[in-house]
């Protein structure tokens, strides 16, 4: 998967939070990437390679 996330990013991911909702908000961009869910707005730090697998397609792109 070659796709192009940049900060504020909305993106779906594969398994939904257990909140119900299955959008994020990329917050933080480096080696770990910070997401916020944008129903109950918990915020989980993944690294790259792990984020990169999990991610299904990217909702709203800020470019």
């Amino acid at each position: 998967m070659d796709q192009q996330f940049v900060l504020h990013d909305v993106v779906e991911m594969k398994k939904p939070h257990p909140c119900g909702e299955n959008r994020w908000q990329i917050i933080r961009l480096g080696m770990d990437i910070r997401i916020k869910c944008l129903g109950c707005s918990h915020s989980v730090m993944l690294p790259r390679k792990e984020f990169t697998k999990k991610l299904k397609r990217i909702l709203e792109s800020n470019n």
